[in-house]
């Protein structure tokens, strides 16, 4: 699987490190704006501001996870890395949680809305109604902890009641751990920092965060939910509101993404519409996800089984 942009496709570099540099401003707005909010609706405006701010950060990240944020690759992943920190998340982590996942899309090992024979239905609502409640972002979260203080934990025999998250812990790289530890620690630490610095009060300080976390981890299922068992077609292109889909550079996209995973965010729309142009409101389908995983008999081989991600 390609993570480098053809070259009919470049990547739009100074758009992307002006992006960074409006991002990190605006966090830092957000920021102080929270540290003074005395009341429940200035938190919410507040929240509601950071969701659409932090998943712009995550797009970026997500460019830099598949190499597409700079030419460079040292810069590339420095930039993704640093702004993975805001997640907050090891970014050589959740980078090997993603390229897995367009490896693993909509096989037995990666569908979140399916549950097959032998397998507990009740793990697999809880699982699916974590997502859609803001909990998986909490995962990812605390998975800065386990890394610092347990990582033994983050092997496939700890995962083994869980067939997806067996299959993610089986393809990380042994090679990243180290890394992983100092980018965990870098983030617990950025946020200590954050929250001491400005004179954030904590509880303030979560609220806004988890309304960037609660919409993000919303999102992570929406655009695959009930689409074809492929690892390249299982996707859908959603719209929101046209500014947000360009703050979030074109994250919903998601199917025209995943057929062409070396092409930068700037590009997708043009393939979009001369591929996939058909696309839905991604409200819409973010409620249907609530009508729970089904049982199937159909089972789809995960071709990259027990690879290990580069």
């Amino acid at each position: 699987m390609s993570e480098h942009a053809p070259p009919e496709t470049p990547i739009p570099t100074r758009l992307n490190l002006a992006i960074v540099a409006a991002q990190l401003a605006a966090a830092f707005a957000v920021f102080c704006g929270t540290a003074v909010a005395g009341s429940w609706w200035e938190l919410a405006l507040l929240a509601a501001a950071f969701a659409v701010v932090g998943n712009s950060i995550y797009a970026v990240v997500h460019e830099a996870e598949h190499r597409l944020l700079h030419p460079s690759r040292k810069l590339n992943d420095v930039l993704g890395a640093g702004m993975a920190l805001f997640f907050p998340a090891p970014f050589h982590l959740i980078r090997q949680g993603h390229i897995g996942h367009h490896q693993r899309n909509r096989s037995d090992d990666e569908a979140f809305d399916l549950f097959f024979d032998g397998e507990s239905p009740l793990l697999r609502r809880l699982q699916l109604y974590g997502i859609l409640t803001g909990m998986y972002w909490w995962v990812v979260v605390l998975s800065n902890f386990v890394v610092l203080v347990r990582p033994s934990l983050l092997t496939r025999r700890s995962f083994e009641f869980n067939r997806p998250s067996a299959a993610l812990m089986e393809s990380l790289n042994p090679n990243y751990w180290g890394l992983i530890r100092l980018e965990a620690f870098l983030a617990i630490a950025l946020h200590a920092a954050i929250v001491w610095g400005i004179g954030i009060p904590l509880g303030n300080y979560v609220i806004v965060y988890f309304g960037f976390g609660f919409s993000w981890s919303a999102m992570q299922y929406v655009h695959h939910f009930g689409t074809e068992r492929h690892v390249l077609r299982g996707a859908r292109n959603l719209w929101l509101f046209a500014p947000i889909d360009w703050l979030w550079l074109h994250h919903n996209w998601h199917r025209t993404h995943h057929r062409h995973p070396a092409v930068p965010w700037i590009h997708l729309p043009r393939f979009g519409r001369a591929e996939d142009p058909e696309r839905e409101f991604l409200v819409r389908h973010y409620f249907r996800m609530w009508r729970g995983p089904r049982h199937t008999d159909e089972h789809v081989e995960n071709r990259y089984a027990g690879r290990i991600i580069r």
